[in-house]
C-alpha cells in the first residue's frame, strides 16, 4: 500500500473537497494507510519559478531560471528574454493540448470511415439528419444519394482538418464571416492540425522564433486547429455515429455503485469503448456469468469525460469527476476500472492494487505500469468489452475487503447540444436561437458564460465551480458547461429545471417559461466546440453583433489542470471570447507577454485572457466583461416591458 509517510499531519478534508463522497473516501483511505491525490498535492509544493513559467529547459545549455520578481534582470544562456521563454512554454502547452484533441478527432474519423464502408458492423450511423446537414454546410451534395456515399465524402473533406498543409480547415466555414475575416487578417486561420502543431513546436526550438508576439500568433493558429478542427470533428462525428444528445435525467455520485452487482467503471475520453461496453453489459451470457458468481447483475458506470459522452446520449449513471477517480476505488466496490486516454492518473494503479480492483488500460497510447492491458480494436470492440466484464466478474467472485459505498446520489439533467437547444427554444417547426437573442437584448438574460473543465487538487475540489456558477446565474447569466465542471454542478443540484429558483429574476423567468435549467450541460471537454457552434448561431440570428467577439459572452476554467485546457482557452480567446482561468496561470505578471495575452489580443479583434483564484472575483470579472459588451451593443439599458391594452391593439390593427 502507498503509505501516508510524506504527510504526518493530513489536512482536514473539508479544505480539500466539498464532495461528501470524496471526503468520506479520503478519510477511509487514510485509515487504510493509502495516499490519494489530494494528500499527494498537499505534500508536494509547486515550484514557484515553474509555476510562473520563468524557467526554460528546452536545450542542453540550461535549465535557465529567471526571476519572477525581477524578470528583466537577466536572460537565458542563449539570450532568451522572459517573454520569449514564457511564450515558448505557453506554446508547447497549446501544441500538446491540440495534439490530444486532434488525435481524438482523428480516431473518430478513422472509425467513421470504416463504418461508412461497412467494415465495422458493431457500429452504425445513428443520426443521418446531422450527417446530411453537416455535409450540406460543407458543400457536399446530398440530394438522392445513399447515406454511405455522403459519409465517405464527408470523411474525405474532414480529413483535411488533420493532414492539409495549405488552405483552411473545412469547419472554419461554420464561423461567422467577420470572425473568419479577423483570423485571415491576422494570419491565424489554421491549415491543418499536423502542420500547425509541427510548426509551433519548431518555433519553440532553441534558436528559432524569438518574438513572443509571433510565437503567440502561431499558438492561436494551432489552438484554432483544435477548437474548429480536431475537437469539432470529434464532437460532430460522435453525434453522427452514436446519436446526438438530447436532454435526459441522470444520476451522479458514488451512490450509483451497487454492492450486490458487478461494478464496472469506464474512465477516459474516447466514446467507442463505452458504447461497446453498454452492449456487452446487456449480453444475456455475461449477465448469467455474473449471476453465477453471486451478483444480481452488471452495473456499468461512467467516470469523467467518457462517462459524460454517454451520460447525455443514454442516461448512463456517472460516479464522479477527475478528483474522485482515485477516491471511488477506495469503496472496494469497483470490480474493474477500464481506461483509455487522457486524464488517467498513474496513481490509480497503486490504489487499485490496494483494494483489489482490476485496473485495465485499453489504448495503445496509454499503458500504465502495474495495470493490465486489454487492447481495444474498433473493428472487434466486443473482444475488449467482454474481456473486461469477465475480469470484473472474477474479481466480484473473489472480493476480499469490505465494501463501503457512500449513499450520495444526485439527479441532474444533461444532454444539451446545439440541436436540442435549438428545438427547446423554438420547437420542431420553428427551432431557432432567436428567443435566446431576444432575451439577451431585452435584458432578461444578461449574457452567456461557459464554465468548463477539470478539477485540480491544488484547490478545494468542486467548490470554485459551484460558487462561480451560483454567482453567475444569480446575476442572470446563463451558464453552459462541459467536462468535470458539469458533474460538480450536478452533485450540487444546479442542473435541474427546479434550480431556476437560484437564478436572478430575468433568467428565472426564461427558465420557467421554457422548462430548462439555468445551467446547460453540453458534454465532455472535447465538446467545448458545441459552445463555439452556439456562439456562431447567436451571431447568425442577429441583433448581437457580427462576430463572436461582439457577443456578451465569456468563459472560465476555474479548476483547470491540463495542457488541453490551455489549448481550449487559447482557441476561445482567438475566437473572440474573454476567458478566465483559476488556480494558477503560467506567466509572470507585468511582463510584455502578460500584457499581450491579457490586453493586446483583444485590441486585435480577438478575446483576451483573465486570471483570478476566488470565485467571486471571477464572477465579477465575467459580469463586468458581459456588461461592457452589452454597452458596446447599445444594450446597457433594458427595454421597458409594455403591457398592450385593447385600445393599443385596435390602433395596431387599424394601422396594419
Amino acid at each position: 500500500m502507498a503509505k501516508n509517510e510524506s504527510q504526518p499531519v493530513p489536512l482536514d478534508v473539508k479544505y480539500m473537497t466539498i464532495c461528501d463522497s470524496t471526503a468520506q473516501m479520503i478519510e477511509k483511505a487514510r485509515a487504510d494507510g493509502v495516499t490519494l491525490d489530494h494528500d499527494r498535492a498537499a505534500a508536494m509544493k509547486a515550484c514557484p519559478i515553474g509555476a510562473d513559467s520563468a524557467c526554460c529547459k528546452h536545450c542542453g545549455m540550461g535549465p535557465c531560471r529567471l526571476s519572477s520578481k525581477d524578470p528583466y534582470a537577466k536572460v537565458g544562456v542563449c539570450g532568451a528574454t522572459i517573454d520569449t521563454i514564457m511564450s515558448r512554454n505557453f506554446a508547447r502547452m497549446v501544441a500538446t493540448g491540440t495534439a490530444a484533441h486532434s488525435d481524438h478527432g482523428l480516431v473518430l474519423l478513422k472509425l467513421f470511415r470504416q463504418v461508412a464502408l461497412g467494415r465495422v458492423p458493431d457500429y452504425q450511423i445513428k443520426d443521418e439528419l446531422k450527417l446530411q446537414e453537416l455535409a450540406e454546410r460543407l458543400g457536399i451534395e446530398t440530394e438522392g444519394r445513399e447515406t454511405a456515399d455522403i459519409a465517405l465524402d464527408l470523411a474525405d473533406e474532414l480529413e483535411k482538418t488533420f493532414i492539409q498543409t495549405e488552405g483552411e480547415i473545412p469547419l472554419l466555414r461554420l464561423a461567422p464571416e467577420k470572425t473568419l475575416d479577423t483570423w485571415r487578417k491576422l494570419g491565424v486561420a489554421p491549415r491543418g492540425a499536423m502542420r500547425e502543431v509541427m510548426e509551433l513546436l519548431l518555433r519553440t526550438h532553441i534558436g528559432v522564433d524569438q518574438d513572443y508576439k509571433n510565437i503567440t500568433r502561431q499558438s492561436s493558429r494551432t489552438a484554432l486547429a483544435d477548437g474548429w478542427g480536431g475537437s469539432m470533428v470529434a464532437t460532430e462525428l460522435s453525434d453522427i455515429l452514436f446519436g446526438t444528445p438530447y436532454p435526459v435525467q441522470i444520476e451522479v455520485d458514488m451512490g450509483v455503485l451497487d454492492e450486490k452487482q458487478v461494478n464496472v467503471l469506464v474512465h477516459g475520453h474516447e466514446p467507442a469503448l463505452l458504447e461497446a461496453m453498454m452492449v456487452a453489459c446487456a449480453d444475456p451470457h455475461l449477465i448469467a456469468m455474473a449471476r453465477e458468481a453471486g451478483a444480481s447483475g452488471i452495473n456499468l458506470v461512467g467516470m469523467c469525460c467518457s462517462g459524460l459522452e454517454v451520460l447525455g446520449r443514454h442516461g448512463l449513471p456517472h460516479a464522479g469527476n477527475f478528483n474522485s477517480t482515485e477516491a471511488v476505488l477506495v469503496t472496494g466496490a469497483v470490480d474493474a476500472m477500464a481506461v483509455d486516454v487522457q486524464c488517467i492518473k498513474q496513481g490509480m494503479a497503486q490504489v487499485s492494487e490496494c483494494y483489489g480492483t482490476r485496473f485495465i488500460t485499453t489504448n495503445e497510447r496509454c499503458h500504465i505500469e502495474g495495470a493490465e492491458h486489454v487492447p481495444f480494436d474498433d473493428h472487434h470492440p466486443r473482444d475488449c468489452a467482454d474481456a473486461i466484464i469477465v475480469k470484473a466478474v472474477n474479481r466480484f467472485r473473489d472480493r476480499k475487503g469490505p465494501v463501503v459505498i457512500p449513499k450520495n446520489r444526485h439527479r441532474g439533467v444533461a444532454g444539451f447540444s446545439y440541436e436540442s437547444i435549438n428545438y427547446m427554444l423554438g420547437g420542431t417547426f420553428r427551432g431557432s436561437y432567436a428567443p435566446l437573442n431576444d432575451n439577451i437584448i431585452n435584458g432578461r438574460i444578461r449574457g452567456v458564460a461557459g464554465v468548463v473543465g477539470c478539477n485540480n487538487p491544488r484547490v478545494r475540489h468542486d467548490w470554485v465551480h459551484v460558487e462561480l456558477v451560483r454567482e453567475l446565474i444569480r446575476n442572470d447569466v446563463l451558464v453552459l458547461q462541459t467536462g468535470c465542471s458539469q458533474i460538480a454542478l450536478m452533485k450540487n443540484g444546479l442542473t435541474t429545471p427546479e434550480a431556476a429558483h437560484f437564478a436572478g429574476p430575468g433568467l428565472r423567468e426564461v427558465c420557467e417559461a421554457v422548462g430548462m435549467p439555468p445551467v446547460l450541460g453540453l458534454g465532455a471537454c472535447v465538446d467545448n466546440s458545441r459552445i463555439l457552434i452556439a456562439a456562431s448561431e447567436m451571431v447568425r440570428v442577429g441583433g448581437l453583433g457580427n462576430s463572436i467577439a461582439d457577443l456578451p459572452v465569456a468563459g472560465a476554467a476555474p479548476e483547470w489542470m491540463s495542457e488541453k485546457a490551455v489549448a481550449i482557452g487559447q482557441y476561445f480567446v482567438a475566437s473572440g471570447v474573454y476567458t478566465v482561468f483559476g488556480v494558477t496561470f503560467p506567466i509572470v505578471q507585468n511582463t510584455k507577454f502578460q500584457r499581450h495575452l491579457f490586453e493586446e489580443l483583444e485590441d486585435e479583434g480577438m478575446g483576451k485572457w483573465g486570471f483570478a483564484r476566488e470565485p467571486d472575483e471571477m464572477a465579477r470579472m465575467i459580469i463586468e466583461h458581459i456588461d461592457k459588451k452589452r454597452k458596446a451593443l447599445g444594450l446597457d439599458r433594458s427595454r421597458e416591458r409594455l403591457l398592450v391594452d385593447m385600445a393599443d391593439r385596435r390602433a395596431l390593427e387599424s394601422a396594419a
